[in-house]
């Protein structure tokens, strides 16, 4: 069985079962919370040895091939092109349907939540290199960057790093294939992490008042990532079948959108990306790298429609332009700084976005708690399509690719 088929029947079911499920039940909300954890730390469990070892041999093979910067300027254009249009189209359909106001209720307490900017570069150098490789797999950048370096050591001198090229090669597919034994066996990990979401989900349908944010974030983000994105594959010469691309990615978008986690996702991401589309390690792996990293352009976009909604809940008066240019402009800002917050990116642009802006509304985001798990899922998906896109227009721009067949994909 495909793997895309067992994840869409482990979501189907475990919608299914939250639907059932009491949702009043705080006991059973506990377990499910608890059971949530578990999954996703299943689901990261490889992450961060297969993306070490396989982003170290692809610095270095991509310096051998004289591609390592023509290949991260490529991907830096198509994350600056992504972001702005994603972004800037969230924000444009938010603002000519606009969903229905949120009542405010009073905030008792404010919550701290923080891009922690500073903190994230420092961490980037420890006092210790080999510090990074021990810490919880949640931020990742410092880990690319002791890969990087890495890679670019291995290309000193062949007599001395031969060895050392062989030995991180192997473990680069010793661990891709464990990592693929847990993409196979997610199937029944989505059970839990839907069941989690659905639950959630119903108990916000009842409330009422968030369906017009839910409709359109759900809707807008079905046409982007279903419809639109991939047209742009279109561009591509020699021509490409959007369609059989967007069909390669379904597996990591139902994993990203009912565990709202990056992380979680990126086995899933590697697997497809190479499996399906026959994207080369050297292109694939520093496409991804850079893409988790810095294009979490869907969660800004849902954090940035969030923020409109809000500030017309608060106001009957319409947004000023400059105004909604600033919020785009943040958002766009913020959609590069989100490398610590794999599992709640959407939820944290929000906040940013909120702080950022001032005026009274430094607590705004507090109206749409019960929906964060909502905005995360969306944008989680949307980045992890972004970034699948990307994957195969970045390694057929550079000549890293082997095509395909549809009755070949996982």
């Amino acid at each position: 069985m495909k793997v895309w088929i067992k994840l869409l029947i482990g979501s189907v079911l475990g919608v299914a079962l939250g639907f059932l499920l009491p949702g009043g039940n705080q006991t059973l909300l506990a377990a499910l919370a608890w059971l949530e954890k578990l999954a996703l730390g299943i689901g990261r469990y490889a992450v961060v040895p297969v993306l070490f070892f396989s982003l170290t041999i692809a610095v270095y093979e991509l310096r051998q091939d004289g591609q390592f910067w023509p290949t991260v300027l490529k991907n830096f254009l198509l994350i600056i092109g992504a972001s702005l249009f994603v972004i800037t189209s969230g924000i444009l359909v938010t603002l000519f349907f606009s969903p229905a106001r949120i009542p405010i209720e009073k905030v008792e307490e404010l919550e701290v939540i923080s891009l922690n900017t500073a903190e994230n570069i420092t961490d980037l150098f420890p006092a210790n290199m080999f510090s990074v490789l021990a810490g919880d797999g949640i931020y990742l950048f410092p880990i690319c960057v002791f890969a990087f370096f890495l890679g670019m050591g291995l290309s000193y001198d062949r007599n001395y790093t031969k060895p050392v090229i062989a030995l991180a090669d192997s473990l680069s597919r010793i661990f891709y294939h464990i990592a693929s034994f847990f993409s196979e066996i997610l199937g029944f990990i989505m059970i839990v992490l839907s069941a989690y979401w659905a639950i959630r989900f119903h108990e916000v349908l009842r409330a009422e008042v968030f369906r017009d944010l839910i409709l359109l974030l759900g809707a807008f983000s079905l046409v982007l990532g279903f419809g639109i994105l991939p047209l742009f594959l279109y561009f591509l010469r020699p021509k490409v079948n959007p369609w059989l691309v967007l069909y390669g990615s379904l597996g990591p978008a139902l994993t990203a959108f009912f565990s709202g986690d990056i992380n979680f996702s990126l086995p899933v991401l590697i697997r497809h990306t190479k499996e399906n589309f026959g994207a080369r390690r050297r292109s694939n792996t520093v496409t991804l790298t850079l893409f988790t990293t810095f294009c979490r352009a869907g969660s800004a976009m849902a954090a940035a429609a969030a923020f409109i909604v809000i500030i017309k809940s608060y106001s009957y008066l319409r947004i000023p332009f400059l105004d909604v240019v600033s919020i785009g402009l943040r958002a766009f800002l913020i959609s590069f700084l989100l490398a610590r917050f794999p599992g709640n990116g959407a939820w944290t642009a929000l906040a940013a976005l909120c702080l950022a802006y001032g005026r009274g509304f430094e607590a705004g985001y507090l109206i749409l708690k019960p929906l964060a798990f909502y905005l995360i899922a969306v944008g989680t998906f949307l980045d992890v399509m972004i970034c699948s896109f990307a994957s195969y227009a970045a390694a057929r721009l550079s000549g890293f690719i082997e095509e395909k067949s549809a009755s070949h994909f996982i």
